[in-house]
Order: structure tokens, then sequence, then C-alpha cells
């Protein structure tokens, strides 16, 4: 292959709500440029796109796929990306190492909920963008009403370059406005007569082309005045302000397709090819260090890997972007990350699983490697002279959590190694062994993601898994003062046990001050605080533990064997068996014997007096509390609040954003178990939500009481 100069790459990410044609789209393209002979369908299970089996299973992509192609002198590079929500990673991303988008749009259902949330992502990063009415061919395409709704949402940005001559079974053109032509196609034809636009179409095709003709010259003071002058711009002068427009996020050009059909493919292709900005055109990525690192193919080597795929009979499949220098096979790396060294026998462009030897890739090529030694989703490798680590790319929450177990007990540790190679292909996945719930955790971003991993476990690695619902991570606090004491005696022939502790337990806030005198019960203790310690819980929260003791009644070397049983207690809450926090210990007074007492009697009065203070001291259950964004049309709002409010849901406000409601509420998380699949069937799959954790919350009274007797059932079980 061509060795291809930064300026001479293309790299874009495709991507558009699930069912718009990315993948149809994709194989016009490579069939188009000649990589493939036949296109292949996705009822073929025979896309380049989709080759892993869960896709041919179930017939969408589950991974985004890398596809390199060479088309008149460049090197373009798409990343085909899921249109599922359930696998947004794929789209972030592919946004964060692609240099501008291509959006379908799906003409027969127009601006979907997927063409919301990633344009969410898109205009995060200002990438430049392009959009694509696809399937007009369909009975049900509207193109009218799909720009119309595009231009409600984004307004004057969207400027048409292309309209449809008829759609569904009629449709068999398109009017250029750039071009000034008309590419009309015969049936079964893919390749169109290139034609004069017709006087019918004339008035229309010049108030398309005066708008495009503006929306150009908007973009640079040359052409503007250029305009102003001769009231006009040649076609390349217009592309040249498209391309800067793109750039400055301030024009999205509007083209329209049939991708099954391969109408008007070609015509994107050459459009991209000469348009699209290549990686020195826009902005440069920033290093952690909040560097930025042009894409200078004369630097050092850098490398960003962010994908990885396990192939079978390859194993796995680590794709990189060349962030600066120039790699070439047999280059000697260190990864900056996992401070090891690397070597790249052989680098790669791919299709899929075409794999085409490459002998160097410069600065801003996307390129594979197979079978490296230690390298991870995020690593950065660097040649000598280089120190740059990447850290860009931000995966959004999880909104959807299951327990997870293997039905065979015996396949448990072979589960978590296919776990631990799934979060490695797609990092969207959380897995947690939690010590506290005693289940494996996993979280992703919907019902659909979990039925794709269950999926995979059970047919690529032959082990039957179950899920369960998931414990919720309560807290135990107190919500006043209260003491106890506890002497611990043990008295069996030869030394004995001995240890007695009191102490006063208060809920802690930060700052709180520790007081001079407490009363209980008609009776002071006074307090001297003659040492603290603020431990941070790994759970969140404090404990703070007071020395009190005055006169030697308890000698000093056995304090940390009173906390240590205070923070057994506290790993064990004693209302529920959840983690314990935000509490002070003052301890004041106690007992010691001077032969029998040691360190195991005092971490068993110690914990034994907390145990008892904390159920004196007011002690309330904490559940945690999760900030919900949900973005859905104006017609469902009613039922989707109705549905939040049935899941103690504390609404905290409306807003309108480009042709949805955001509807803000907090919510519990023992409520959101479900609420990916009730917010789709209330909806049918047009709203979509969020979820952050945001802190821990008293639950309810009669919430309280529920958890209590379940504990005290499951205890007598247990």
């Amino acid at each position: 292959m061509k060795v291809y100069k930064t300026n001479e790459i293309k790299n874009i990410a495709l991507i558009g709500n699930a069912g718009s044609g990315k993948t149809t789209l994709a194989e016009a393209m490579l069939y188009e440029c000649g990589l493939i002979k036949r296109r292949g369908t996705i009822d073929g299970k025979n896309t380049v796109s989709d080759y892993f089996p869960v896709e041919k299973e179930y017939g969408y992509s589950v991974f985004s796929t890398v596809l390199s192609y060479e088309w008149k002198e460049k090197l373009m590079t798409f990343i085909d990306c899921p249109g599922s929500d359930d696998f947004v990673g794929g789209v972030v991303s592919a946004l964060n190492v692609t240099d501008m988008a291509l959006m379908l749009i799906d003409a027969a259902n127009g601006v979907e909920v997927g063409t919301i949330n990633q344009f969410r992502y898109v205009d995060e990063m200002k990438k430049p963008l392009v959009l694509l009415v696809n399937r007009m061919d369909h009975e049900k395409a509207d193109y009218e009403n799909t720009l119309a709704s595009l231009k409600d949402l984004y307004g004057n940005k969207v400027v048409p370059v292309q309209y449809p001559i008829g759609s569904g079974a009629t449709f068999n053109g398109i009017v250029d406005v750039l071009k000034q032509k008309l590419y009309h196609w015969k049936p079964g034809s893919t390749a169109p007569d290139v034609l004069e636009i017709p006087e019918s179409e004339q008035e229309r095709a010049g108030e398309y082309y005066q708008a495009l003709l503006e929306a150009a010259a908007e973009n640079d003071e040359g052409l503007m005045e250029k305009y102003f002058d001769q009231g006009s711009l040649t076609e390349e002068e217009m592309r040249d302000g498209i391309h800067k427009g793109m750039i400055s996020h301030s024009l999205f050009p509007l083209f329209c397709a049939s991708a099954e059909k391969n109408m008007a493919v070609h015509r994107i292709m050459n459009f991209l090819n000469m348009v699209a900005p290549s990686p020195v055109d826009v902005a440069a990525p920033v290093n952690n260090d909040g560097d930025e690192v042009k894409p200078d193919a004369t630097a050092p080597v850098s490398l960003f890997f962010f994908k990885t795929t396990v192939e079978p009979h390859i194993g796995e499949v680590s794709y990189f972007k060349v962030m600066s220098g120039t790699v070439k096979e047999g280059d000697d790396l260190t990864n900056i990350d996992r401070s090891s060294k690397e070597r790249l026998a052989q680098i790669y462009t791919v299709a899929g699983q075409i794999r085409t030897k490459a002998e160097e890739l410069q600065a801003g090529s996307i390129g594979a490697a197979v079978k490296l030694k230690d390298v991870r989703t995020g690593n950065t490798l660097n040649a000598k002279g280089a120190d740059h680590r990447f850290n860009f790319i931000k995966y959004p929450e999880p909104r959807y959590r299951r327990a997870i177990r293997a039905v065979n007990e015996a396949n448990s540790e072979k589960m978590n190694e296919a776990l631990s190679r799934m979060k490695e292909e797609d990092p969207t996945w959380l897995v947690e062994i939690s010590k506290e719930l005693k289940q494996t955790i996993v979280s992703g971003q919907g019902e659909f993601h979990l039925r794709t991993l269950k999926w995979r476990l059970e047919n690529n690695d032959k082990i039957e898994i179950e899920f369960l619902e998931p414990k919720i991570p309560y807290r135990e606090t107190i919500t006043k003062a209260a003491r106890a004491d506890y002497r611990h005696k043990k008295q069996s022939g030869g030394a004995g046990q001995f240890g007695e502790v009191h102490l006063i337990v208060e809920p802690y806030t930060e700052g709180m001050a520790v007081q001079e005198i407490y009363r209980f019960n008609g009776q002071e203790f006074k307090i001297q605080n003659r040492d603290t310690q603020v431990i941070n819980l790994d759970w969140g929260g404090k404990l703070v533990f007071v020395n009190s003791i005055v006169g030697g009644a308890i000698d000093a070397r056995f304090l940390p064997a009173i906390l240590k049983g205070i923070m057994a207690r506290m790993e064990q809450g004693p209302l529920t068996g959840s983690y314990a926090r935000d509490v002070r210990v003052i301890v004041y007074d106690g007992k010691m014997h001077p032969v029998d007492s040691n360190e195991i009697s005092f971490m068993l009065a110690g914990r034994n007096a907390f145990s008892s203070a904390f159920k004196n001291a007011g002690p309330k259950i904490l559940e945690p509390v999760y900030d919900v964004t949900v973005a859905v049309p104006g017609d469902y709002m009613g039922d989707v609040m109705s549905d939040l409010q049935g899941r103690r849901a504390m609404i905290m406000g409306m807003e309108s954003e480009k042709g949805f409601e955001k509807l803000k509420a907090k919510v519990p998380l023992k409520e959101m178990g479900s609420y990916s699949t009730s917010l789709s069937s209330i909806t049918g799959g047009r709203a979509s939500f969020s979820m952050k954790f945001a802190s821990y919350e008293l639950v309810p009274s009669d919430v309280q009481e529920k958890l209590l007797k379940a504990y005290e059932e499951q205890e007598k079980e247990d």
C-alpha cells in the first residue's frame, strides 16, 4: 500500500440511529472502491462491518468497525458505529479519534432519539458534520419533513447540497445544487446519467443554490468579498467555503441517497474525498499534561490505542491512531501506562477482517497490530523522545445493572476472565466483584447491552450464566448521640480475657466540634479530646475516632484494637449488614486487667459497645440516589413523569432542548432496575436517559421497616 501523508488522510465516524443504513452504506463504499467484489447484506449475514457471530445472530452492529480504503489519492478511514444507544461506547471512541462525522438520517423515520443523542456528542466535541438522508427508496421516505425537522433542531447550519427527485418507488434522481447537475438512475442501474437540471426544477434548484452559495461565502472573508463583488463563486471556491464552515461547526452539508440500491454513494464519496478535513485541518488533540500534540510526521512516534477486539484464530487485534511521528513495522516502543516494552512486528490498515500490510503509517493514520504483548485499550505507546499519555475518551455512565453468576460454579473464574476480556472490547462495561454485596455486578448501557453479553458468554465461551436482581449498596448511619459500654470477660483455665470499653457515638458532619459535656439519662459525661483520628472510608463517608481516656483507665496500646473492633462493625452495620458511615466515636472510659487484658479482648469489647450504642442512636438506612436526565418527546412527558413519580423520584426541573423535553429528577437506585425497559415501552423507544450517582439519602420509614424485616429473615435462614 502507498504511504499516505497526513494531509492525504481522511478519518470519518459513520454514525446514525439504528436502522438508518450505516453498514449498508459502508458496504456500498467498499464495493465502489473495489475492495470487495460483491456487496453483502444484513439479512445475508455477510457484510464486512458486522462480522462477529453476535452481530450476525441479532442483525445489528455491536462493535464499531474500522474500514480503510484508498480512493482517488486519499486514504479514507471510516469507523462504522453501532446505532443502538446501548452500544454508544463505539460512537464515543470513534468520534474521539476521527476528524469529522457522517451522520445518516432514515428518510422514513426522520430525526430519531438516536440522532439527537449522537449529535450531542458531535456538538460537545465540535466535530465537522455531514448529514445524509438515506433510504430515499423506502415507501415512507419523506425528505421535506426530514429537512424541516433538521432545520428545527439545528437551524440554518443545515444546508442542502442535494435534494431528491421522487421518493420510495419513484426515487430515481437527485439534483446536486453544488454541481448544478441532475443525477438520474435508470431502473436497476447504479451508474447515473449526469444531465442538465430540467426547467421544471430550475426555480427550486436556484433557491437551494443561493442558500448554499451564501453559507459557503460566510465562512471566509475573501470569499464573502468576491461574492459581494461578483454575485457568484466557482464550484472550487464554494467547496473551500463549505470545508471551512464544516471545520468551524457552522455548516452541516446535507446529502441524500439510497445506500441499499447504491444510488448517490459514489457522489458522497467524492465529496468527502475533496472536502472532508484531514488531521492537519482540525484542532490538535491534547495530552494528559494539557499540551497540544500536532500530527507531525517528523516528530517522535506516539500511538494511542482506542479499541481492542478478540477474533477467532487470531487473538487480540489492537487498533491505534498515530498521534505523532511515522510508525514502521518492527519499531520498538514503550507503553507509558504499563511501563513495558512493545515491538510492532507488523502493522496494518484494516477493513473489518480484511487486513492490508503497511510498511509505515504517518501521523493521523488509523491502523492495527495483532498479538501485542501488553497493550490495553486506552494505552499510549511512545518512541524515544516522546512522553505523551492520552486519556481524552470519556465514556457515559452505566444505566443498567444486574448481578451475574455462572450456573455451574466451577465456571466462575472462567466467567470473570471472559468479562475482563469483554471490557477491553467495550469500555462502557463496568464489572465489580462486590465484597459488600457478595455478588458480581455487571453494569452497562441497557437491557440490550446485557442481553448481548449473555449471548456471547453462552455461545462463544460456552459458559451458561444467569442474571439476578442486584442488591443495593445501602449505607447505615445514626441521627443522634448515644452511649454504651461493654465488658468482655472470659475465663477458662490458664490466661483469661478481659476488656471493658465505654464510648459515645454521634452523627458526624464536616467541621463539627467535640462537645465538652454529653448528657444521657440525666447523667453528665465530661470529655477531654486527647487525640482524634479521621478515617476516610473506602465506601464513602468518614469514621472519626476520639481518644478521651483519662487516668490510664485503658492503656494506649489497646486503643488500636478498640478501633479495629469498631471498624469491623462499620464494615457490617448493625441494622442490615451494610457499610456504616459518618459516625464519630468517643472512647472515654473503660477497665483493664493487669494479666488478662489483651488486644482481642478490647477489640471484641469495642465492637460490641459500638454496636449497642449504634442501635440506640436513631439509626437510619441510607440509599444511593442518582441524578437522572430523560430526553423525551413532548407527547410522552406526562406518562414519563407519572412513571418516575411512581419510582419515588423527586422532579428537579424541566426544559426544552431541540425538539425534545429534558426532564431532570433524583431517583433512588433501587427504583431504576427496570427503567431502561419501561421507558422504551412507554415511549415506543423514542426517549433516552442518562444517570449519574448523586448522593446517599435517608430511606423513608416504611422502606426501612421492610429492609430491616428482610434482613432479620435472611439472618434466620443463614
